[in-house]
């Protein structure tokens, strides 16, 4: 397969440059045997008791500082994102893997200081443009003081290059909880406390995953080739708990319904052959493309997604590319905002 294969126009106006207000006001593509145009508010009637919602509860942190970079060649001002955070010992200092603007700057060696954040050291530079950093400080104590000191780290097609005050509260989900993503799992910011309650009240469950999102969700493909592209790893969690109750689901006839391309490359991290999902904790790469077998998932609600990216290849996967272009040309052409402060699709999977 060509990265050309998932490309399709996309005028620029349709990138959504703000969430809906409220968030369950976004509009709801249906795609099944034909698209129908819907509502989130639309989604109760849609779900049937007995289904399972499987909701990624990962919390966006405010992961983009600016700096100087100190070193003995001199001073130079530079910003940086962090995309996801190595394990370390809880007494060492934090160690994150992060891209920085101009990279250039940066050597091992130097010192990154961030008026408000503990010192990091640059360890080195991989192979992928992104570098290693090490701080001064254990993990949770950066964490702590990123809250008060980074930026959220709004998507390079917002236009506006720095987040302003709403999007600390617009760029996470109403469930959001476990610190560590710096991109949100955006099928979840429709979600509105209301929703929920009417979820539950049609018999709707749901259930909580962790998968942190870094931020090489937002790399464009280069490669010519999809086999050439190269994920990067992310960190999740599937409890023993949570894997149970999607078994007992499936048992009871329910279906299971991921919110987000997130959730659902969790998933398939950790299913077996049998379709059953087993418990997992630890770090996936996962590329879904046309032809992965899928097995954990028979609804997925998502965005609309970036012509020849990834998540486009994936929801090409889960509901067949032909269906998937036809749905994308009706909602370019019936004006639904795409990507992450978008509006939403619900998919069956392909037979």
């Amino acid at each position: 397969m060509r990265v050309d294969d998932f490309d399709f126009p996309l005028p620029k106006d349709r990138i959504a440059q703000s969430p809906a207000r409220p968030r369950d006001s976004a509009r709801l593509l249906h795609v099944g045997a034909a698209p129908v145009d819907r509502s989130i508010r639309d989604l109760p009637a849609l779900l049937r008791p007995g289904d399972l919602l499987v909701l990624n509860d990962t919390r966006v942190i405010p992961a983009r500082i600016r700096g100087v970079r100190t070193a003995a060649r001199g001073e130079a001002g530079v910003e940086i994102t962090l995309h996801r955070q190595l394990p370390c010992d809880d007494a060492a200092g934090a160690q994150w893997l992060a891209f920085a603007r101009p990279g250039k700057r940066l050597r091992p060696g130097d010192t990154v200081r961030c008026p408000g954040l503990p010192d990091a050291t640059v360890v080195e530079k991989r192979d992928g443009g992104d570098f290693l950093l090490a701080f001064d400080a254990a993990a949770a104590c950066l964490l702590s003081a990123l809250e008060a000191a980074g930026e959220m780290p709004l998507p390079p097609y917002i236009a506006r290059r720095e987040a302003d005050r709403s999007d600390r509260e617009d760029y996470q989900t109403v469930y959001a909880r476990e610190r560590g993503a710096v991109a949100a799992p955006t099928a979840g910011l429709h979600f509105t406390d209301r929703l929920l309650e009417a979820l539950a009240g049609r018999g709707v469950d749901r259930v909580f995953v962790t998968l942190h999102v870094g931020a090489g969700t937002f790399l464009p493909v280069k490669a010519e080739r999809v086999a050439d592209h190269r994920m990067h790893a992310e960190t999740g969690v599937v409890t023993e708990e949570t894997a149970q109750r999607i078994g007992d689901t499936r048992a009871a006839g329910g279906r299971i319904v991921a919110v987000g391309t997130t959730s659902l490359r969790l998933l398939e991290s950790c299913v077996d052959d049998s379709g059953r999902v087993r418990p997992f904790a630890g770090e996936t790469d996962i590329f879904i493309v046309p032809g992965t077998p899928l097995r954990s998932a028979d609804l997925l609600l998502t965005n609309f997604h970036l012509p020849r990216s990834t998540l486009f290849m994936l929801v090409c996967a889960f509901a067949g590319t032909e269906p998937m272009k036809a749905a994308y040309a009706h909602a370019v052409e019936s004006g639904y905002r795409f990507y992450s402060y978008g509006d939403a699709c619900l998919l069956e999977r392909a037979a």
